[in-house]
């Protein structure tokens, strides 16, 4: 059997599969918010004292670890049976350790509880995460040393960007230069977590090195001019670069002899959450799109070759099992849902139905910012006169404009994450795209995509494991609805033209 864990904003989930069965035979999830409520987060972070500060505490997605575990085991969980472990995780978030970090890996007492073993190896008590964007005068200076905006993506497969670990870091190093003097290696989020579990550093793969600004996207080494421009001394505080599937450990004593796993597991490098989920919804090669409904909404597509959006908005990362993938972020996604039905103190019952109804060539729509944008960088907007529709239309209109640069439109586009659920929603996005959507069995696409990579990596066909495992659901398909198209290109220009004007101002 093969496990898969997902760190994401709100959660840390495990699921287990058997690959000989072909089923899933566990899954769970830790819920940050309402398991662990000490770390006072709301929606997974906290916000910090500067405007588009957005932390969260490391500590937490360590107690995580622990609780998933010991539920794991608590519900007879089959760990005695794991082969195989891959993790994914958030994308960008940085993790700052001293000199004493590995040290103390090495000598975890499954007596003691993990977070309080490690409590004293941080040299920064919160990891900047995707959400933040507080970073544009460290964007500005690097993109200054390299040249312009088009060597940098040319370098790395995206602009300068805000939520990067490159800019995160060197933000840090200027505001507390003699924290950044005791700080010995700078992890992701993922690399982080998968040193916990084999006890020792890992390595950081090139799906998620890939979304730090740092690695040169062809050479998949660490570009020396970007960790120049980004402050003195971040090549030496790097760990290498290694392949996904590259197996990075077996199991730390203090998990095998506290939750009876079996002390020959291995573990692979961990990935983001993003290169995960291309795995979990069965795209392995280019042709097929993927809408994630998340936190933040992403739009993504396994490419053969890194060529990068001309605009800048977009992203090349490395696909854990092949060659590249392109991914589009939108950062007002669920989460503007959930404040705008909220704001309107409806059901989301009351809320899908809303979308149900037929749209007009005078229906309003509107900008879906509720917080700062990144696809196009763009302020928030007054959402008082915002209906269910018109936000989601907005959504996924400004998605269909900046999504061009990812090739042709799909046969069909496979859907993902909580929003997923709501038909509204999915309907809204074949009208607008005008292509058919499905929905996969599985909820949780990134921990579905590491359980794969594990499989992988333990010898088993990539090809064969996306036929057993990410199927689409049967009878799920919804096709666009007749006339939307004439529409939705009207609506579309609207959408354009208040987006311009916005954006102007």
């Amino acid at each position: 059997m093969h496990l898969g864990l997902d760190c994401s904003t709100q959660s840390l989930s495990a699921i287990i599969i058997d690959v000989k069965s072909g089923e899933t035979v566990y899954e769970t999830s830790i819920n940050f918010e309402v398991d662990l409520p000490h770390y006072q987060t709301s929606h997974g972070f906290v916000r910090g004292t500067e405007p588009d500060e957005f932390f969260s505490n490391p500590i937490m997605w360590v107690e995580a670890l622990d609780l998933l575990f010991t539920r794991m085991q608590q519900e007879a969980a089959p760990l005695n049976s794991i082969v195989t472990i891959c993790g994914s995780a958030q994308q960008h978030a940085t993790v700052y350790l001293n000199e004493h970090f590995e040290r103390t890996l090495e000598n975890l007492s499954p007596n003691i509880p993990l977070a309080e073993q490690l409590s004293d190896v941080f040299t920064r008590p919160v990891s900047p995460i995707w959400l933040d964007s507080s970073t544009h005068q460290d964007c500005a200076e690097i993109t200054n040393t390299i040249g312009s905006v088009r060597k940098v993506t040319k370098r790395t497969g995206s602009a300068a960007i805000e939520r990067f670990s490159a800019a995160q870091i060197r933000k840090y190093a200027k505001q507390f230069p003699e924290r950044w003097h005791e700080t010995n290696t700078v992890h992701l989020a993922s690399s982080f977590l998968c040193s916990l579990l084999i006890g020792k550093s890992a390595a950081i793969d090139f799906g998620d090195g890939a979304g730090m600004n740092l690695m040169h996207i062809n050479k998949r080494k660490w570009d020396k001019k970007m960790a120049q421009a980004t402050a003195d001394g971040t090549l030496e505080r790097l760990p290498k670069l290694r392949n996904t599937t590259r197996i990075a450990g077996t199991i730390a004593p203090y998990f095998s002899s506290k939750f009876g796993i079996n002390p020959t597991t291995r573990s692979t490098l961990w990935t983001g959450d993003n290169p995960a989920s291309l795995i979990g919804m069965g795209v392995i090669r280019k042709g097929t799109w993927v809408i994630s409904l998340g936190t933040s909404y992403t739009l993504f597509s396994a490419v053969e070759s890194p060529f990068p959006d001309p605009q800048g908005y977009g992203h090349i990362f490395g696909n854990p099992v092949g060659h590249y993938m392109s991914l589009s972020c939108f950062k007002n996604g669920a989460l503007a849902c959930v404040d705008l039905k909220k704001q309107l103190g409806i059901s989301w019952d009351e809320f899908n139905t809303e979308l149900l109804k037929k749209r007009s060539l005078e229906s309003p729509v509107s900008l879906p910012f509720f917080d700062t944008e990144i696809t196009p960088p763009a302020s928030a907007v007054d959402q008082s006169q915002a209906t269910p529709a018109s936000l989601i239309d907005g959504q996924f209109l400004n998605m269909r404009q900046h999504s061009l640069w990812h090739g042709e439109f799909p046969e069909t586009i496979l859907v993902t994450g909580g929003i997923s659920q709501s038909n509204g929603v999915c309907q809204t996005i074949a009208n607008i795209f005008q292509r058919p959507v499905q929905r996969l069995a599985s909820h949780g696409s990134a921990s579905l995509g590491a359980a794969l990579i594990a499989a992988s990596a333990d010898g088993y066909d990539i090809d064969t494991l996306i036929e057993q495992f990410c199927t689409p659901i049967e009878g799920t398909t919804i096709e666009p609805n007749p006339g939307t198209e004439i529409v939705y290109q009207a609506l579309g220009e609207k959408f354009t033209e208040q987006l311009y004007q916005h954006i102007r101002k």
